[in-house]
């Protein structure tokens, strides 16, 4: 059987078996096994002759394109001094996650944005959004969800333990060892969506016979467990463009608002795509930093653009060029982050927001 057949089989498997105290352990063990099949499809067994790989994804150049987008096409926005490179990929179809339509390779793709636009027909936008999470989610992409917060540690002690024997066994020289799941569970908050025997079929499918699941999150689910297990999946925002609402009513457009992560435009007569770009200026969170060359004034014009988390004096070296934090001496910072209006004096752990402005000294 191929990856793809045995992943049919065990989801006929699940619809089939009914959900109760009796068939939680054997549901865990399934959706487990359905996790693993899938990381499969994401991540290729590499065979005795190298690595494999998904085929190469063409990007062609900016510039015209038929309708029906076959390749993906590159382009870029410039907006509130940030240059953001925006790529056009060709529309998945039901089944991509397996490799229908060159799903894999599509989605490969989007598995490395730092934003996700999907475009939705707005007289059917449920329906096809449905469809297209369902397949991002196959591939290890969650949309608009943050990192559980669950932690599975293994011990390095413990799950097989050695039981001692009377004499008489000793003489047949037969040990008896026992396996034993020693899965240590705890939640701070009470599991709505989880029982323990299905935590405990998912850790011995996993072969994590000895470990500790600490759970901090009351609407935790199992597959949020496998996630964490899994260690693969991206954490992505995504924007919903509900194109064509010169289609609709007013009274329709109000309803559409009322979809979260939504964004109603019009392409055909350029409709609230101000809206668009400011939705996505903010879910892509970006801090904008400022240079500013000793005894110069500081220069507005191009500036150096990090990501939120990841935006401290350090990260701004980094990003320029990685010798210039081992010759730091120490850096002077203007903005919303420093404590003086006149500039603050920092280290490499300082952390920057949005239109500081920065002066580097060397050794």
């Amino acid at each position: 059987m191929t990856t793809v057949q045995k992943i049919k089989a065990i989801e006929d498997e699940m619809s089939k078996t009914q959900k109760n105290k009796a068939t939680s352990y054997h549901l865990g063990q399934l959706k487990a096994k359905l996790a693993k099949l899938r990381r499969e499809l994401i991540e290729p067994r590499s065979g005795s002759g190298g690595g494999a790989s998904l085929p190469a994804f063409e990007v062609a150049k900016t510039g015209m394109a038929k309708f029906t987008t076959l390749t993906a096409i590159a382009g870029e926005i410039n907006y509130n001094g940030a240059k953001i490179q925006i790529v056009d990929l060709p529309g998945i179809i039901e089944g991509a996650k397996d490799g229908k339509g060159r799903g894999k390779q599509v989605i490969a793709v989007a598995r490395t944005c730092n934003l996700i636009f999907i475009v939705l027909d707005v007289l059917k936008p449920l329906n096809d959004l449905s469809i297209l999470t369902n397949e991002l989610e196959g591939f290890g992409i969650r949309l608009n969800k943050k990192p559980p917060n669950i932690t599975v540690k293994k011990r390095e002690k413990g799950g097989v333990s050695e039981h001692a024997v009377d004499a008489p066994a000793r003489k047949s020289k037969l040990t008896l060892v026992l396996l034993c799941i020693q899965v240590q569970i705890t939640n701070t908050v009470p599991l709505t969506n989880l029982d323990q025997d299905e935590i405990r079929a998912v850790m011995s499918e996993y072969k994590l016979s000895s470990a500790s699941v600490a759970i901090h999150q009351p609407d935790a689910t199992l597959e949020d467990l496998i996630d964490v297990i899994e260690g693969n999946r991206v954490y992505i925002p995504a924007i919903y463009v509900l194109n064509k609402i010169d289609a609709i009513s007013i009274e329709e457009l109000d309803l559409l608002y009322k979809i979260p992560h939504s964004v109603p435009i019009s392409s055909k007569l350029w409709l609230n795509v101000d809206e668009l770009t400011e939705r996505m200026w903010e879910d892509l969170n970006l801090v904008r930093i400022y240079t500013r060359p000793k005894g110069k004034l500081p220069d507005y014009t191009a500036p150096v653009v990090l990501r939120r988390g990841k935006c401290s004096v350090e990260d701004f070296c980094n990003s320029i060029h990685k010798e210039i934090a081992k010759q730091f001496k120490h850096a002077i910072v203007w903005g919303a982050s420093a404590k003086h209006a006149r500039g603050q004096k920092v280290g490499l752990d300082h952390i920057m927001e949005d239109e500081d402005v920065i002066c580097i000294y060397k050794k």
